[in-house]
C-alpha cells in the first residue's frame, strides 16, 4: 500500500513540475518602443559624496563603458581609485564566501569523497582534495589568474597581466592614493579586485577535485597532478574565460549575444567540464580491481554526511557569493540553492523508496549534491517555484544515471562524478533556458540591454545557446582530458601494481594508514 502512494506521490510530482514548466514560460513581449539614436559611449563620472553615492554613481555605467578609466592627470588607468566604488559590506560577504568555497573542498569534499571509499583507500581520496588545493593555488599564483582574467581574448586571456598576480592585490602606482588596493571596474566594481581573484581561485581548486571521485583507488598520486596540471590549464582556465572572463565568447556581461550563456556560478565551468573529465579518466584507468564482483561499500557513511553537509553550506558562498555583493541578486540565489537542493534530498531518496523499498542516507546526500549541482548555472535566473522543479527532477534524473547508466554503460565511475556533476550538470544548464526569467537578475538589461530586448521580443534562443554552451564544454572538456589522461599515461603510468592496489593507496602512495585499529 505505501509503495503504491509513493508511486501516486511521484506522478503527481512529475505532472505538477510538467505543468509549471509550461506555465513559467517567457510570455510574448510588448512591442519594442521606437528605436532611437544609438547613444554616445557613457564617460566616467565624477564620483563624489558618501559611499551610497559613489555606488549608485558606478552602477550607472557598470558593464556599458569600454574605454579606459581616466584619471586626474590624463592617463588612463582602469583601476583609477579616484572611481572607487568600495563597499565594506560587499567586501566582507565576499571574504565570507572565499571561505565557504573553500570549506567545500577542504573539508566538505574530502569527507564527502572519504567516506565513500574502502577504509584502505580513504587517506589517498582525501590527499586528492587536500593536495590539489595547494597544486592549483600555486598554479593560480603564477598564471592560472592571467590566463582567466588577464586580457580580452574570445577563448584565452593572456600573459600580458596579472602574471605572479602583480598588481591584483596592490598596485605601487596608486601607493600615493589612500586607497592603494586596486579595485578591476570591469569585474567588480565594489570588492578588492584582490578578493575576487581568491573568490575565482576557490571555484579552480574544487573543479579539479570533484574528478577525484572518477579515479578514486585505483590512480598514482603523481599522475593526479601531471593529469591535473594539463587540465587546469588547457580546459579550465580557458573555460572560465569563455563564460566570465572580458569579451569571453559566452559573456553576455561583455555583449556576446549569438553565443551568450548564462552560467551564474559554473555548471558548465565547474560540473560539466569536471564531470566530462571524470568520464574520460574512468574509462582510460579501466574497472577497479575486483569491481564490479567484490563488495566495494562505503568504508564510512558518517563521514559521507558530514561531508555533504559542509557541502550544502559552502555552497551558498559558491552560488550567492557569484552575485559579487551581498545584494538582492544575492538572496535569489541563496534561496533558489537552497529550495532546489531540498528538492533532490527528497526526489532521490523516494525513488529508492519506491524502487528499492528503503530511502537511504546515501541516497538523501547523493540527491543533495544533484540539487546543488542543477542549480548552479540557474541560481540567479529562475524565480524559486522553477528551483524546486530543478531541484525535484535532477534528484530523480542522476538516481537514474549512477544506478542504471553506469551499469549500462559498464564504465567504474568509483563515486560517481559523472553521474551526478556530469549529468546534473548538463541537466541545470539546459534547465537554466528552460526555466529562464529575465527579471529576475537586474544586471542583463544594465550590461546587455540590447541582449535583453531581444529576449523580451522572444527573438533570442535561449535553450539553443544553453546547448551550444553545453556542447562546447563537453568537446573541450572531453579532448583536453584525453590528452591529459595520455600524457600521464606514458610519463608516470597512471595504476599502481595490482598488489598495491590490492593493499591500499593510503601505503602504497602515501606511506601510511587511515585507522591504526
Amino acid at each position: 500500500m505505501l509503495r503504491t502512494l509513493l508511486t501516486l506521490l511521484a506522478a503527481i510530482t512529475l505532472s505538477l513540475s510538467v505543468g509549471f514548466a509550461e506555465e513559467t514560460a517567457p510570455a510574448p513581449a510588448p512591442a519594442a518602443p521606437a528605436e532611437a539614436a544609438a547613444p554616445a559611449e557613457p564617460e566616467l563620472p565624477l564620483i563624489t559624496g558618501t559611499p551610497e553615492a559613489k555606488q549608485a554613481a558606478g552602477a550607472a555605467w557598470f558593464g556599458t563603458y569600454t574605454g579606459p578609466i581616466k584619471k586626474e592627470d590624463g592617463k588612463p588607468d582602469r583601476l583609477d581609485p579616484a572611481a572607487s566604488t568600495l563597499n565594506n559590506g560587499d567586501n566582507a560577504w565576499m571574504l565570507t564566501s572565499c571561505l565557504l568555497v573553500l570549506m567545500m573542498t577542504i573539508p566538505g569534499l574530502a569527507l564527502f569523497y572519504g567516506g565513500l571509499v574502502r577504509r584502505k583507500n580513504v587517506l589517498s581520496s582525501m590527499m586528492h582534495s587536500f593536495g590539489l588545493a595547494g597544486f592549483v593555488t600555486v598554479i593560480w599564483t603564477t598564471f592560472g589568474f592571467a590566463i582567466a582574467f588577464g586580457g580580452a581574448g574570445v577563448y584565452w586571456g593572456g600573459f600580458d597581466e596579472f602574471v605572479m598576480l602583480k598588481n591584483v592585490f596592490f598596485d605601487p602606482a596608486l601607493a600615493e592614493h589612500s586607497n592603494r588596493f586596486p579595485i578591476n571596474l570591469d569585474y567588480a566594481p565594489t570588492i578588492s579586485f584582490g578578493v575576487f581573484c581568491m573568490f575565482q581561485l576557490m571555484f579552480a581548486i574544487i573543479t579539479p577535485a570533484l574528478i577525484s571521485g572518477a579515479y578514486a583507488e585505483r590512480i598514482k598520486f603523481s599522475a593526479v597532478l601531471v593529469f591535473t596540471a594539463i587540465w587546469l590549464v588547457l580546459c579550465y582556465l580557458p573555460l572560465a574565460h569563455m563564460v566570465w572572463g572580458k569579451n569571453g565568447l559566452f559573456n553576455w556581461g561583455f555583449g556576446a549575444n549569438d553565443w551568450a550563456a548564462f552560467d551564474f556560478a559554473g555548471g558548465t565551468v565547474v560540473h560539466i567540464s569536471s564531470g566530462i573529465a571524470a568520464l574520460v579518466i574512468a574509462l582510460f584507468l579501466g574497472k577497479r580491481k575486483g569491481y564490479p564482483e567484490q563488495q566495494m561499500a562505503p568504508h564510512s557513511i558518517v563521514l559521507s554526511v558530514i561531508g555533504a553537509a559542509l557541502l550544502w553550506v559552502g555552497w551558498f558562498g559558491f552560488n550567492a557569493g557569484s552575485a559579487l555583493g551581498a545584494n538582492g541578486l544575492a538572496a535569489l540565489a541563496f534561496g533558489n540553492t537552497m529550495i532546489a537542493t531540498a528538492g533532490a534530498a527528497c526526489s532521490w531518496p523516494l525513488m529508492e523508496w519506491i524502487i528499492r523499498g528503503k530511502p537511504t542516507v546515501l541516497g538523501a546526500i547523493s540527491g543533495a549534491v544533484a540539487g546543488l549541482v542543477a542549480i548552479t548555472p540557474a541560481c540567479g535566473f529562475v524565480e524559486p517555484g522553477s528551483a524546486l522543479v530543478i531541484g525535484l527532477i535532477a534528484g530523480g534524473l542522476c538516481f537514474a544515471s549512477v544506478t542504471y547508466l553506469k551499469r549500462l554503460l559498464g564504465y567504474d565511475d568509483a563515486l560517481d562524478a559523472f553521474g551526478i556533476h556530469g549529468v546534473g550538470g548538463i541537466f541545470g544548464a539546459i534547465a537554466t533556458g528552460i526555466f529562464f526569467s529575465p527579471d529576475v537578475n537586474p544586471n542583463i538589461p544594465a550590461l546587455n540591454s540590447a541582449l535583453y530586448l531581444e529576449i523580451m521580443k522572444g527573438e533570442q534562443p535561449i535553450i539553443l545557446n544553453q546547448i551550444k554552451a553545453v556542447v562546447v564544454t563537453v568537446l573541450l572538456s572531453g579532448v583536453v582530458s584525453t590528452v591529459a589522461i595520455l600524457v600521464a599515461k606514458f610519463t608516470v603510468g597512471l595504476r599502481p601494481s595490482g598488489e598495491d592496489e590490492s593493499a591500499g593507496l593510503d601505503l602504497s602512495q602515501h606511506g601510511e594508514e587511515g585507522y591504526n585499529a
